[in-house]
């Protein structure tokens, strides 16, 4: 099984409702997400995925939260900005995107610090 990884980031604000701590406060990130896709064939390239391509996946999709107030989003109003959830929108966004058969969409890591992530995935 050969693993490919991309990373990309966009600066977000948010608020976690409920939550006992300066969280629940309305405070921002410059989160960092990375992609991990997975498959078992190279093409005759050499290559599982072009770098990119999948760079591109991200980007689009982190393009809908740079720079936004993420609880007015859609998906963040029927939960939790969360890292986890902000890492489940991604994962499932990029689900839709991607053309190629021979790769699959292994996890998403969101990163709210350096040393801090949540991740979603199969």
């Amino acid at each position: 099984m050969f693993t490919l990884s991309v990373k990309d980031s966009f600066a977000a604000a948010h608020r976690l409702e409920g939550y006992q701590g300066k969280c629940e406060e309305l405070h921002g990130h410059n989160f960092v997400v990375e992609v991990l896709v997975a498959g078992e064939k190279l093409g005759d390239d050499g290559l599982l995925v072009d770098f990119k391509t999948i760079k591109g996946y991200l980007h689009d999709v982190l393009e809908r939260l740079d720079h936004k107030y993420l609880n007015e989003i859609s998906f963040f109003a029927e939960r939790a900005s969360s890292a986890e959830y902000i890492s489940m929108y991604v994962y499932e966004e990029i689900q839709k995107i991607i053309r190629e058969e021979n790769i699959s969409l292994k996890e998403v890591r969101v990163w709210e610090s350096e040393k801090a992530y949540a991740a979603y995935g199969i």
